[in-house]
């Protein structure tokens, strides 16, 4: 039945390989092809949009557990829409995509396959980068740790890929950069604009940004605030992993700047004059978040070496307070031991008294009750 479908399906849709061209399909939607070409069966179901559904388990007709990698958006008379097709002013979104879907949409839009793969790369540096009929455009985003307390992130790369036509975006998580985007919680958001989209999604990041180190810099007063209490190891480590983050989020917010100053030398990318203004603000905001993180580092940074003086005034004390103890116990064990040497009795004093060891023992008492009022008059007890 399915071979017998698929043949049905070749005769429906045979269409010829142009180079770089487009086709009619349907009821005159256009799709823009590829140079590389594919078989007709695979244009077919392209062009109905069956992208393949990451499910958690199960077979067919399982309900939840599925979620789709690739998404594409337009935007319509002011409202974003889902469609099935690449068309022109068209957002396709790949969230974790699979190897077939990088490849499809590699060979539908004419983008090489390794610029889709290298958002999906943690090592991958922002960059951008002007490619044949295709503008990629690397920058990180900050996202949670797995498995990390509150406040400790790091930065993995997102792609933006500006064609003729359309706009990509690849992320290898499910960010909430693109989440607001795709909810419809921009205000002026289009997917036809494609550089302002692209500001936009930027600007976003920047703002994710500051919100994130204003959570850190929460989370470094409350460690703060427990000093006076239980000093832990956890909290040494979770000041450790707020200053890691610190370090990362400096590194890529230096790097999207870059990406930045280098976005408004170019001459390529249309942009209008609101565009451009956007751009200043994505710049301002970007600046902001370096400068914020620059800050914050040297606090936690006070933070940490306050907790190594604070531990090292702690054993200092301990150690003065044992110190102390060791010096008022030494008293009644030269007295005692005095009183135990084999020597002459008559010479030790009160040995002819019935009371002598009642006598010694208050002396002893005495004595060290002298000592450690003295001890505590200077501090040490």
């Amino acid at each position: 039945m399915i071979s017998t479908h698929i043949q049905i399906v070749c005769k429906m849709a045979a269409p010829t390989r142009r180079e770089g061209g487009v086709r009619a399909a349907g009821r005159g939607a256009k799709l823009p092809l590829a140079k590389r070409g594919a078989y007709p069966v695979y244009w077919y179901y392209l062009r109905m949009g069956l992208s393949r559904r990451r499910c958690a388990g199960g077979g067919a007709g399982q309900k939840g557990g599925c979620e789709s990698m690739l998404k594409i958006y337009r935007t319509k008379d002011q409202q974003l829409t889902r469609t099935a097709a690449f068309e022109e002013g068209c957002w396709v979104c790949l969230t974790a995509p699979s190897p077939d879907e990088i490849r499809k949409v590699a060979t539908t839009l004419d983008i090489e396959p390794a610029d889709l793969q290298a958002a999906l790369d943690n090592e991958e540096s922002a960059r951008i980068s002007l490619e044949d009929g295709y503008t990629l455009i690397l920058v990180d985003i900050p996202s949670k740790e797995k498995g990390a307390g509150e406040g400790v992130y790091t930065t993995i790369p997102l792609g933006i890929l500006l064609t003729q036509e359309l706009i990509v975006t690849v992320c290898s998580v499910d960010t909430p950069v693109l989440a607001d985007f795709s909810a419809c919680r921009v205000r002026g958001f289009s997917t036809r604009k494609k550089m302002r989209f692209v500001y936009q999604i930027l600007y976003r990041a920047a703002t994710i940004y500051q919100q994130e180190l204003r959570l850190i810099d929460r989370r470094r007063q409350a460690l703060e605030a427990n000093l006076s209490g239980q000093l832990e190891d956890k909290d040494m480590m979770e000041l450790h992993g707020l200053e890691s983050t610190l370090v990362y989020f400096a590194t890529s917010l230096r790097a999207n700047n870059t990406v930045m100053e280098r976005l408004t030398r170019y001459k390529r990318l249309e942009q209008y004059p609101d565009d451009r203004e956007l751009l200043d603000d994505v710049i301002v905001e970007l600046r902001q978040a370096i400068e914020m993180t620059s800050i914050y580092r040297d606090d936690i940074k006070g933070t940490r070496e306050l907790f190594s003086a604070i531990l090292d005034n702690r054993l200092n004390n301990a150690m003065k307070y044992l110190t102390s103890i060791t010096l008022i116990m030494a008293v009644p064990t030269v007295i005692s031991g005095l009183y135990g040497m084999n020597v002459n009795a008559d010479s030790m004093p009160f040995v002819g008294s019935g009371a002598a060891f009642g006598i010694v023992c208050a002396i002893i008492g005495l004595v060290c009750v002298g000592a450690a009022w003295v001890l505590h008059k200077k501090h040490m007890l």
